[in-house]
């Protein structure tokens, strides 16, 4: 019997499944059986056990299988092999589990705003609150499901997140967490067997990753690229995708007053363009400003009425009073919220547009040595792309004296399982055949490293941005970095000419060229390590310090 089968089989205890139940339905019961409770504002508050706050990397797998063994780079060490043995015991647990509680939730949902590519999903839960959230983050099924690739090849999604695998039956299966005991914790894809289990995690985002990982997987087969994005669209219908890793600034750029959201993570880009994954945002609150980013403030914490709104706070501090406060990270500094797009003010609502009139990478370089702007050839976009560099600060974590570089292909390594040459060379084709720029923003420090300089203004930013959007980039001349082997605009309207070479910021010029150096040497060791021979010796030779 198969895995979608014995799913149906448990399903046809019709006295205890709810399926496809209104949203208030979910809110109401996620209620009742104090899954969360209700803030002063109407929202909604849940918190995760303490192993649970985050996605668990160690103890997220992909079945290893015959037809998908090699397309996957399991040298990465996001791509967790398991046996699909041990696979069939989790999902035996899992059914077993799901068939002895009282309630069961079952959602019909999609992933993907274009109808052409929509990957249906149904999940099945005993929780209301992940239910909800599924409400949050998926899509309604179209009417025109037809149309999709995927139409008929929809994937399960099983999720327990409250209940816990019997560690003694799966010892020397899953991992050990020392003391001879074994993770009682397993996310697991089956890209072949299209199933996916979320076993005892209840943090949400696990359910939001495990399917981006499968979009990521299934999409450039077919010729679409995914992106880890925000995206969002000019008066004149033109998109822009805007990649970063945190801490770069991606949604405050991308939320901008004059063009409205596409989405603020995940993308696809297809034959038709740019078209958002989700249907709401999971966005941070740590540290969250009411000025610098209102439209999370509003849509997470102006409720007129909880059982008609359905926001979540994730592990978000609230004292016994009532009082919340969203900069105190004590419990954990991944707390979040999660809501409808549609929450926002300034949303494109079919959440899809045609192909990006402009591509953005930010970074934060923190070793104060990158140009604020550059512009990228192709060979370079395809580089920086399966980099996806930018900096951990001195004195963020213990130990850390110095800024350290961070490398996160595509932005997003957990979630890109694929071979890295299945991503670069769709984006490199897909540069060439739309005729798109790629300009690299950094956010970063300027005049110094960090401890030293200052962070990059954000209206000098913004002017940056601008620029490359409504193609004042286009016109003026560059000059080529001698290290970063990047194209550095001459000048760019309403930002001062020395500040486009970082070098005219350091007192002590010297000390600029070592940590140039420092840095250009990171970049070509992390390349030799993870991409040595897995892409086009055009794209290593586009490397800082590597020949060219």
């Amino acid at each position: 019997m198969s895995y979608r089968e014995r799913i149906d089989t448990l399903l046809k205890d019709v006295n205890k499944i709810y399926m496809d139940p209104s949203r208030k339905k979910l809110i109401a019961d996620s209620i009742e059986q104090k899954c969360c409770v209700v803030l002063q504002t109407g929202t909604l508050a849940t918190w995760t056990p303490v192993h649970s706050t985050g996605r668990s990397p160690k103890d997220t797998y992909i079945v290893k299988r015959p037809e998908s063994e090699d397309t996957i780079d399991w040298t990465s060490p996001n791509c967790i092999p398991m046996e699909p043995s041990t696979f069939d015991m989790i999902f035996d647990d899992a059914v077993h589990l799901l068939a002895a509680k009282q309630h069961l939730y079952v959602l019909h949902r999609v992933v993907g705003a274009d109808s052409s590519y929509a990957l249906p999903i149904m999940t099945v839960t005993d929780d209301p609150l992940s239910g909800l959230f599924v409400d949050n983050m998926f899509r309604p099924v179209p009417q025109d499901i037809h149309k999709s690739i995927y139409a008929d090849k929809p994937f399960l999604l099983v999720s327990v997140p409250w209940d816990y695998l019997d560690t003694a039956r799966y010892q020397g299966r899953l991992r050990s967490v020392g003391d001879g005991r074994t993770s009682e914790i397993a996310v697991v894809a089956d890209f072949d067997k299209r199933v996916g289990i979320v076993f005892g995690s209840a943090y949400m985002g696990s359910l939001k990753k495990l399917i981006f990982t499968v979009m990521n997987y299934y999409l450039p087969a077919d010729g679409i690229l995914p992106l880890h994005c925000s995206a969002n669209e000019g008066p004149n219908g033109d998109c822009a995708c805007l990649l970063g890793l945190s801490g770069t600034g991606k949604t405050t750029l991308s939320a901008d007053p004059e063009r409205a959201l596409l989405g603020d993570d995940e993308h696809g880009w297809n034959d038709n363009g740019i078209a958002n994954f989700e249907y709401g945002c999971y966005a941070k609150l740590i540290n969250l400003n009411p000025a610098k980013e209102p439209d999370i403030y509003r849509a997470t914490f102006h409720v007129d009425h909880y059982l008609d709104h359905g926001a979540i706070v994730e592990n978000v501090m609230v004292y016994p009073d009532g009082t919340m406060d969203l900069n105190d990270e004590r419990f954990t500094p991944n707390s979040r919220s999660s809501y409808p797009l549609r929450y926002n003010a300034n949303i494109k609502e079919s959440a899809v547009s045609g192909h990006p009139r402009t591509i953005l990478f930010l970074t934060a370089d923190a070793y104060g040595v990158l140009p604020p702007v550059t512009k990228l050839t192709t060979e370079q976009a395809m580089l920086w792309f399966i980099m996806g560099y930018t900096s951990k600060l001195a004195g963020t974590e213990t130990g850390v004296v110095e800024p350290q570089a961070t490398f996160s292909r595509f932005f997003g390594e957990p979630f890109m399982p694929r071979r890295p040459s299945d991503y670069s060379d769709l984006l490199g084709k897909k540069m060439q055949q739309h005729h798109v720029p790629v300009y690299l923003i950094n956010t970063g420090w300027s005049g110094g490293a960090y401890g030293v300089g200052s962070r990059m203004d954000i209206n000098l930013t913004r002017a940056m941005v601008r620029a490359a959007l409504n193609g004042d980039l286009e016109k003026v001349e560059y000059e080529l970095d001698p290290v970063f082997k990047v194209q550095t605009p001459q000048s760019c309207p309403g930002v001062p000419d020395d500040l486009l070479h970082p070098i005219n910021t350091w007192t002590d010029k010297g000390a600029f060229k070592a940590n140039a150096e420092k840095l250009a040497a990171k970049f070509a060791a992390h390349f030799d390590k993870n991409f040595k021979g897995k892409v086009d010796a055009r794209i290593e030779a586009a490397c800082p310090g590597k020949p060219s």
